[in-house]
């Protein structure tokens, strides 16, 4: 897994190396293990290398003749991209240098042969003119900003790359500010930062001279849709599901570093372990967080899990201590934001788990393809038993005066464009959306703060394929979501009894919260950024009660956003605690 950041110059433009270079330095914690350069008269690019794959010989840029591709990601099908060009035409091992060889042959469709996760960039510079294309993977688990300047085309893995490098601006978009509030992550290709946009999942864009003239998306749901039999019974269905997850953890488990596992005791991360170990990874090494606060989580579970495999299983606990020293560097490494708190236990997990493994399998995607979220069950419900569709109400509610459903404006379009409904509907926007920009965009973050890659072998077409075009019974049965996933995991791991009640796991914000609210609660009222909302609520009112209902999760989305703006829009440096933070002096 790497970082890449580069510049397409308009005609009469020259790339400005310094700008480069201080992007490259941004993306430094992507990519330690070294950085690749190309210089052309019209175009750059850099890449941090983080050494996964031909640890060796894998460095890029890649050059073919004229043409140059840098990529952070991992080709799961390299082997058989390979097998389809001569053997003479590759100079290394690397799984991501056959994508060079595709784009020249097939031009900007050439993603539609790559399984994978990624975030690409290649150059072909010829006659004095210069082609660049950027791509993203379909389910946009690597990232990929943009941002037009008046000299062209600037790109980079984290938008806070392009700030250091001079391209956008330190300034809130006040739509998706107000997306981020309700939400707690923004929908479509507009960030927060104004002037920065994101290349959606499955996008491609053509650059021509510094020009976007062409945009190009693979969705991955219409890519996995297929003629399933409807007498299809449930061993019929099993063993469709058995195939596909062990094809895809096979091609996820392929390294030369080590790896590890995420194992948080629910059923996605049961599932990985129990393929995994079927698939011989002898002794794998396992991690869990809890809290010392006794909220709710899995880690006996978790335990058991790994006991049961021979898994080397490493138990964390987060103190409300680490919370509060280490919260401004957490949130800082998300300068895309979302203000989803499993962050905080995220960004600990992986910097404990970095000090035995580069590589981490982790479950996202699952509740989403297999359908387990809550919402998608009361979307099968009539309204007058409950049921409704996902998303109706925000964080604040109606506390947004004479914007109170404009923050739904991204959400709504998506849907649209979707054209499902029900069970479907709800997942293919959980997919479109609340997958990339909030679930993917943490674990990337989390763990490339640490130079640790993250891979989802749920979130695979081969999975993609197996389980999407199922009839809804095979999703929720019996008031059970991911009623397929737990039928397999009852077999394939017994221990994880998948349909017994799970204990779920709490990050207990609200209590340390409302612990500090009298030294908080003043600090945050005092925010520029937190007065300028209009918000008709007293902020120290509400630290001082954020264990009520609704309260912490309005709480925790203040927090938030005021430390994410304290160090993204007022550029002051995330090396206190929180109280020193908010506290500074822009």
């Amino acid at each position: 897994m790497c970082g890449i950041a580069g510049v397409s110059c308009l005609p009469g433009h020259r790339p400005d190396q310094a700008a480069l270079d201080r992007m490259s330095q941004a993306i430094f914690h992507r990519g330690p293990d070294g950085e690749g350069r190309l210089d052309l008269a019209g175009a750059g690019l850099r890449h941090r290398r983080l050494s996964i794959v031909d640890i060796a010989g894998g460095k890029q840029p890649f050059v073919l003749g004229d043409a140059a591709l840098v990529a952070n990601g991992e080709i799961y099908n390299d082997p058989q991209i390979r097998s389809r060009f001569p053997e003479h035409c590759f100079r290394t091992g690397s799984d991501c240098e056959p994508p060079l060889h595709l784009w020249l042959r097939d031009g900007a469709g050439y993603t539609h042969e790559l399984r994978g996760m990624y975030a690409i960039a290649a150059v072909e510079d010829e006659h004095g003119q210069h082609e660049m294309v950027l791509s993203r993977d379909p389910f946009g688990i690597k990232p990929l900003y943009v941002a037009e300047y008046p000299g062209g085309i600037a790109f980079a893995s984290e938008a806070q790359a392009l700030l250091a490098g001079g391209y956008g601006r330190r300034e809130v978009l006040t739509s998706s500010r107000d997306e981020l509030l309700q939400l707690q992550f923004t929908t479509g290709q507009d960030t927060v930062l104004a002037g920065i946009r994101r290349l959606l999942p499955g996008e491609t864009l053509r650059i021509l001279d510094g020009r976007i003239v062409e945009s190009r998306r693979r969705y991955p749901l219409r890519e996995a849709e297929d003629i399933v039999p409807a007498e299809l019974t449930d061993e019929q269905a099993i063993r469709r599901l058995d195939a596909a997850l062990m094809d895809s953890v096979h091609a996820h488990l392929r390294a030369d570093v080590p790896l590890g596992l995420f194992l948080s005791g629910g059923i996605d991360s049961a599932t990985i372990l129990a393929a995994a170990h079927r698939l011989g990874l002898p002794h794998p090494l396992t991690w869990t967080a809890r809290f010392d606060s006794g909220a709710a989580d899995e880690a006996e579970a978790a335990a058991g899990l790994a006991h049961a495999v021979g898994a080397q299983h490493h138990v964390l606990t987060v103190t409300e201590e680490m919370v509060w020293r280490d919260l401004p560097r957490i949130v800082s490494c998300m300068d895309d934001p979302a203000a989803d708190y499993a962050i905080i236990p995220t960004w600990f997990l992986a910097r404990e788990a970095r000090r035995d493994v580069t590589v981490i399998l982790s479950g996202e995607g699952g509740d989403e393809l297999f359908a387990g979220y809550g919402r998608y069950r009361r979307v099968l419900r009539p309204w007058w038993q409950g049921g409704r569709s996902p998303y109706r109400s925000g964080t604040f509610g109606k506390r947004f005066p004479g914007r109170s459903q404009q923050w739904r404006a991204g959400l709504s379009a998506t849907e649209l464009a979707l054209g499902l409904g029900g069970l479907e509907g709800a997942q293919a926007l959980d997919v479109a959306e609340w997958l990339p920009n909030d679930l993917l965009l943490k674990l990337d973050r989390c763990l490339m703060a640490h130079s640790a890659e993250g891979r989802t072998p749920l979130l695979d077409p081969v999975v993609a394929k197996a389980v999407w075009p199922l009839a809804a019974r095979f999703k929720v049965r019996d008031r059970y979501g991911k009623w397929l996933l737990r039928r397999w995991l009852e077999t394939a791991l017994p221990e994880s009894r998948p349909f017994a009640p799970k204990q779920g796991f709490t990050v207990p914000i609200g209590h340390w919260i409302e612990r500090w609210s009298r030294r908080l609660g003043p600090l945050m009222a005092r925010q520029d950024c937190i007065r300028a909302l209009n918000l008709p609520l007293d902020v120290r009112s509400l630290f001082e009660t954020a264990t009520q209902r609704g309260h912490v999760r309005q709480a925790w989305t203040l927090l938030f956003y005021a430390l994410w703006h304290r160090h993204h829009i007022e550029n002051i440096p995330a090396d206190g605690d929180v109280f020193d933070t908010l506290d500074r002096a822009a």
